[in-house]
C-alpha cells in the first residue's frame, strides 16, 4: 500500500505536482493585490526570505520578517512563541518569498494551524519590486 500523500492522495507526489494541489487552494495576491491588502485590510505581508536576499535586495516597509524555520510558531495565533501581529486566526496573511514558491508551501501550512486566509504574493519579492511597490534597503 502507498503512502498517503496530501488531500489524501495515494502514493508519493512530487514537488511540482504538490505545489499545483497546494496553489489550488490558495487565493494568491498580485504583488498590486496584496500592497492594496496591506493598506485597506490590514493585512500582513510575512517576508520568510533568508537574511542574505534581504540584505541583498531589501525589504518590504511593514512586513514582519520572519525565518522560515520559525514561521508556524510566529504566527500560531495561541502559541506560546506567537508574534504580537499574529492577532487571530482570521487574520489576512500574505507570506511573501524571493520568486513566489517556498511561499505557497508555506501559507499552506499557515491553513493548517487554522489561518484560513493566508495566502502568498504570486511572483514573490522579485514581482513586487518589479512592479514598483516600496522597497527599503
Amino acid at each position: 500500500m502507498g503512502a498517503v500523500g496530501p488531500a489524501g492522495h495515494a502514493g508519493p507526489v512530487g514537488i511540482d505536482e504538490l505545489l499545483e494541489r497546494v496553489r489550488a487552494g490558495l487565493d494568491r495576491l498580485a504583488p498590486r493585490a496584496a500592497f492594496d491588502a496591506a493598506a485597506s485590510e490590514g493585512a500582513l505581508l510575512v517576508d520568510i526570505r533568508y537574511a542574505a536576499l534581504r540584505e541583498r535586495d531589501g525589504l518590504i516597509p511593514g512586513a514582519l520578517v520572519v525565518e522560515r524555520n520559525e514561521l508556524e510558531w510566529r504566527l500560531d495565533p495561541r502559541g506560546s512563541h506567537r508574534a504580537p501581529e499574529a492577532t487571530g486566526h482570521d487574520l489576512l496573511v500574505v507570506v511573501v518569498c524571493n520568486e513566489g514558491y517556498a511561499s505557497s508551501l508555506a501559507a499552506a501550512s499557515l491553513r493548517q494551524l487554522g489561518l484560513h486566509r493566508a495566502t502568498d504574493l504570486v511572483g514573490g519579492f522579485q514581482a513586487w519590486r518589479a512592479e514598483g511597490l516600496p522597497v527599503t534597503r
